[in-house]
């Protein structure tokens, strides 16, 4: 893409979200949220063929769809409370299709659909930026608006994405879709505590991003898009085969690495509101993603692909991918538990 044209939908992304992010009227947040999306639809077509097309057609349909169900409901709020401000949404049809938009944005079960398709269609670049990025906005909408939501809904959606993020990446090869399916299952960990304590899925979310950056990052290094191609990484790059090992235990949610302190802290914080069959489901649940997780681990870390003697020093070759700020994403995705009574020594 030229350099210019992608400087400008970048830009133009960044301002999307911030205007979302920042902004108290309704008018002005379903106005960030079109020019998020249409800024991402060249960013998902940058490679010229047909699937990108179709991923980038998946994505605005849905996209424009959730826009209106939010527009509607800021309408039928309007006409009952005579406000444009973010406030408390008193009329209940309007909080019920609310949170449907807001569903829908961030994929949650039974609005996920898109997701894994949009993701498999597009490249790594795009596909971290669709994956991480593209969260900012709904879930600063559900910050805001967390006294409003029809909880019981999101509540039901939330734990079917759970579980639906475990199953339906259980039969995937293609890396993309395992990532898409951790994103479902990881919204609705994020969902399913935002009424109890909103701080909570703020640090679920930056912790979700860092990990899926990473491993996005890792991904475009070895150039790998399906399960078969990162049984070449220990022979080429057994550091790179730690390090993925590492960050795929920490999404599952191992302890001491950094994956494990927000469902640790969101089941303690369930169970001290009195839930104690739910958290547990959740914590059952979440075992299938720590499931394909392992196989990814097994297929990277503990599989030699049959090859030549040639190809087995191929490690001992300089990588030319730079990759800057991979060291600092894969210590954050890993350590933020280990190094927090340190950095609370430096306060």
């Amino acid at each position: 893409m030229n350099p210019m044209a992608l400087s400008a939908i970048m830009l133009t992304l960044l301002s999307g979200t911030m205007i979302t992010m920042l902004s108290s009227h309704w008018l002005l947040i379903w106005m960030g949220l079109e020019i998020n999306m249409f800024a991402m639809i060249p960013i998902l077509m940058s490679k010229h063929n047909p699937r990108a097309t179709e991923a980038a057609a998946k994505y605005f349909l849905t996209q424009a769809t959730a826009s209106m169900l939010l527009m509607m409901a800021v309408v039928i709020n309007l006409m009952y409370s005579g406000q444009w401000a973010v406030m408390k949404i008193l009329n209940p049809l309007a909080s019920c299709i609310i949170t449907i938009s807001i569903a829908m944005k961030l994929g949650l079960t039974p609005f996920h659909f898109w997701v894994p398709e949009v993701s498999q269609g597009t490249p790594l670049h795009s596909g971290v930026i669709l994956l991480t990025w593209q969260k900012l906005a709904p879930i600063s909408i559900l910050y805001q608006i967390t006294t409003s939501i029809n909880f019981p809904l999101l509540l039901t959606m939330a734990i079917l994405s759970i579980m639906v993020g475990g199953w339906g990446g259980l039969n995937q090869t293609q890396l993309r879709k395992i990532m898409a399916y951790s994103s479902i299952a990881h919204m609705g960990w994020m969902t399913a505590i935002i009424t109890y304590n909103p701080t909570l899925m703020i640090l679920n979310l930056v912790i979700y991003i860092l990990m899926t950056t990473s491993m996005f990052l890792l991904f475009i290094q070895q150039s790998s898009t399906t399960t078969l191609a990162l049984t070449h990484t220990w022979n080429t790059m057994p550091l790179l085969a730690t390090l993925m090992a590492a960050v795929l235990l920490s999404m599952g949610g191992l302890p001491p690495l950094s994956g494990f302190l927000p469902k640790w802290m969101i089941i303690q914080e369930m169970t001290k509101n009195g839930l104690i069959i739910m958290p547990t489901v959740m914590a059952i649940l979440a075992l299938l993603n720590l499931y394909f997780y392992m196989r990814l681990i097994y297929s990277t870390s503990l599989t030699l692909f049959p090859s030549t003697n040639n190809t087995k020093i191929k490690w001992q070759f300089k990588s030319t991918t730079p990759s800057p700020i991979t060291p600092t994403l894969i210590a954050l995705s890993t350590m933020i538990i280990p190094l927090s009574p340190m950095l609370c020594t430096l306060e």
